[in-house]
């Protein structure tokens, strides 16, 4: 190889945007920004500033685009999951939590602080139907089949139910006070009752809460495992995560991990990454024996995003 043509390999490789394997996204919705780490040197390597308020994440359903909602920006950053490059930017009412449908013909906004929920069309993000609703939408479910959107409704202690193909709602149910995380199980909603100390079981047919799950004070959201094996929940008041079984949803064992934990994520090696509300930290929890790691982030960390390795 000639010596300007190697100059020219290496110049490149210089300059060529980064893209970083395993990257760990983590939103700091105290400062407004976004710290990137590597999950192999559990360093953060860079911090992205956001407009005012970034909470929760998604990825789109091809896997393309993640999209980070900065509620008090009134925005949505698209971004490419590889590298944390801004491929656009979207003009979306006080965006807090937001999920896509099953099928991925949809993406629904929760506005916690406007009271309202939209429906968009996943293809372009036009807006198609725009709810308002009882106080504090924070969380979003959906039934596999995505018949029904479901939203919890913290100031009004309850869980409505939006049918997907009238884009209205369908009912309403009271599951206890300030309901926050919500997850579809077994033809089951959990949802993280954070006034009180437990996760309810309702039944969408009856419409009733059949059972409570002992999780401790700050019960806030179930995240099933990558292979549904486990269902963990977080508790951010009394700082543990609970292991509980899909089936019987009896809890399997309890970790203690100071500092509120509140959103998971996992790494291909079966960790769990947990933002840590209180202490300006995201923990890596081993929970085939319990080993416990922080890295520093910024203030009030929430959403949390694992992108997989390429090829796996």
């Amino acid at each position: 190889m000639s010596f300007p043509r190697a100059l020219l390999l290496v110049m490149l490789a210089l300059f060529a945007s980064p893209a970083w394997a395993n990257l760990i996204y983590v939103l700091n919705s105290g400062d407004a920004t976004i710290s990137l780490i590597d999950s192999v040197t559990r360093a953060e390597i860079r911090r992205i500033p956001a407009l005012r308020e970034p909470h929760h994440l998604t990825l789109t359903p091809d896997g393309r685009d993640l999209l980070i909602a900065d509620s008090g920006g009134n925005e949505l950053y698209v971004m490419d999951p590889a590298n944390a490059e801004v491929r656009r930017r979207v003009r979306v009412s006080n965006p807090y939590h937001l999920a896509y449908s099953p099928d991925g013909k949809y993406l629904v906004v929760a506005s916690l602080r406007r009271d309202q929920v939209d429906i968009y069309d996943a293809r372009d993000l036009s807006l198609l139907q725009r709810l308002r609703v009882g106080d504090k939408p924070s969380h979003i479910a959906f039934d596999p089949e995505s018949r029904f959107a479901y939203v919890t409704l913290q100031g009004v202690r309850s869980v409505m139910a939006i049918d997907m193909a009238t884009r209205q709602p369908a009912w309403q149910a009271e599951v206890g006070r300030e309901p926050a995380g919500i997850t579809w199980n077994r033809g089951r909603l959990l949802v993280g009752v954070m006034g009180e100390s437990h996760f309810a079981v309702l039944n969408p047919e009856t419409r009733q809460v059949e059972r409570q799950i002992p999780t401790g004070r700050g019960a806030h959201t179930i995240f099933p495992s990558p292979d549904g094996s486990v269902l963990y929940g977080t508790s951010r008041v009394d700082s543990r995560i609970i292991a509980i079984n899909p089936e019987t949803l009896e809890i399997t064992r309890s970790y203690e991990v100071p500092g509120g934990p509140d959103c998971i994520a996992f790494d291909p090696e079966g960790r769990i990454w947990v933002s840590l509300r209180w202490v300006q930290r995201v923990g890596i929890l081993d929970p085939r024996n319990g080993d416990l790691e922080t890295i520093r982030v910024g203030r009030s960390p929430h959403g949390v995003f694992v992108q997989p390795v390429r090829g796996e």
